[in-house]
């Protein structure tokens, strides 16, 4: 399989969903997406984050010890709401199975403070196997946000430094049905589905799947 130049993160072409604070008319998970300095926790060895979506459920478990600086950035994005309402923008089955791409915000506000907050990358112990779950990027130490799911295997990808965090465990007859007809179409409008978020996507590329919402399980 050929190399494919956009699973990129941001800026090279790789909303919240929060409670109001009774009265305060404050919302906080948003507030501290605001801040991705601050959101540094480190991951449990091991933990499931369930992703609710418009075609149904689908869990994700993640080892800390195949990719720890990915598996803790994926923590913080998931606990604290930034995966809800985001659009699976990029899923390619044709002409042969790939990957399903997300992890642009809704929110154009949010987008832009996360461009630039870039994690190192980590040694790729795994491999991009079907079903497993990987930050994407557009070089070395650029991930941001964005993941991708295996629809095959795509070993290819660890010969170019792409380490797997995790893998679906339950739920991947849901993400094998994911709306797959815009192919590679929405991602060409990266810059904006950036600066615009989900209006853009909703007007021009209506019938993209999305996160109703993504949580740790307990």
């Amino acid at each position: 399989m050929t190399s494919r130049p956009v699973i990129a993160a941001a800026g090279v072409l790789l909303i919240a969903h929060a409670a109001f604070a009774q009265g305060s008319g404050v919302n906080l998970s948003k507030a501290k997406l605001r801040t991705p300095s601050a959101l540094t926790e480190k991951a449990p060895d091991t933990y499931k984050a369930k992703f609710e979506t418009s075609k149904g459920d689908f869990v994700i478990e993640v080892h800390r010890s195949w990719a720890p600086l990915g598996a803790d950035r994926f923590y913080n994005l998931v606990k604290n709401g930034f995966y809800d309402d985001c659009r699976f923008f990029r899923v390619i089955q044709s002409p042969r199975p790939f990957m399903v791409q997300f992890g642009i915000s809704g929110d154009p506000a949010l987008s832009k403070v996360w461009a630039p907050a870039r994690i190192q990358d980590d040694p790729v112990k795994q491999s991009n196997k079907r079903g497993f779950v990987t930050f994407a990027m557009g070089g070395p130490n650029t991930r941001t946000t964005q993941v991708f799911i295996n629809y095959a295997d795509n070993s290819n990808l660890d010969r170019q430094g792409f380490p797997p965090f995790g893998e679906v465990t339950s739920g991947m007859d849901v993400v094998d049905k994911l709306y797959s007809g815009y192919g590679e179409e929405a991602q060409k409008q990266f810059m904006e589905i950036q600066s615009q978020g989900n209006a853009f996507l909703a007007k021009e590329f209506p019938k993209l799947d999305y996160v109703k919402k993504a949580t740790i399980e307990k």
